[in-house]
């Protein structure tokens, strides 16, 4: 068997063990532990620069990635993962067209000198836009976010669009690393397959964690 399709079959087995059988309070830590990778050391290892990361420690990182956002798609409701899809795909497109029109100052010029400040604006724009619709139209959240709680509801779409970005940095920076262009070619001229969700393994997790703070089951 291909070493890919190994890493493949582990990450598919250790996320869907995380997800069924982990006890929750253990499920949970993971997802905690994967909001503090998101949050607090990628944005530091992108401010170092991962270019003399050894393999090791990007194939490890790799693991970490992708096996918790597989299992928070296991453990949320499919509704919601659903939600959470079209939110960085909104994040995604939104941050494109505005940048594009609008751009002048480099979001991270050295990782992806495509992405600007005025793309992030309209992106979180159009995110929060799209949070404040999600409320009204999905009743999982429909009935937990009123009054004080929208508070919380917009810090936390801040956050995961904060992620989204995070995730998306992340992964250019990697190619980088690797010298290559594409991620795979299973998705030609779109990048490879990690272009396409890099966004959404840093959200899910994170959305997976922050889930039970509203009344999530």
């Amino acid at each position: 068997m291909p070493a890919a399709a190994q890493w493949i079959y582990a990450i598919a087995t250790g996320a869907a063990a995380l997800a069924l059988y982990a006890e929750p309070a253990w499920r949970q830590a993971a997802f905690v532990g994967s909001a503090a990778f998101w949050l607090v050391l990628v944005p530091l290892w992108l401010w170092r620069g991962i270019a003399t990361a050894p393999s090791t420690v990007l194939a490890a990182a790799g693991l970490v990635v992708l096996a918790p956002s597989a299992a928070a798609m296991m453990a949320l409701p499919v509704s919601m993962v659903i939600v959470l899809l079209v939110f960085t795909s909104i994040a995604d497109a939104a941050a494109y067209f505005v940048g594009s029109r609008f751009g002048r100052r480099k979001l991270a010029p050295s990782i992806s000198p495509g992405k600007s400040w005025e793309g992030a604006a309209g992106g979180l724009a159009a995110v929060l836009l799209y949070a404040a619709v999600c409320v009204t139209l999905q009743p999982q959240l429909k009935g937990a976010i009123v009054g004080p709680a929208w508070a919380g509801y917009l810090i936390a779409t801040v956050t995961l669009f904060a992620a989204s970005i995070l995730g998306d940095l992340f992964e250019s920076a990697a190619k980088r690393r690797a010298g290559v262009k594409d991620s795979g070619s299973l998705l030609p001229g779109h990048g490879g397959i990690l272009d396409r969700v890099d966004s959404a393994t840093a959200a899910l997790p994170i959305a997976a964690a922050l889930w039970p703070l509203i009344g999530g089951k």
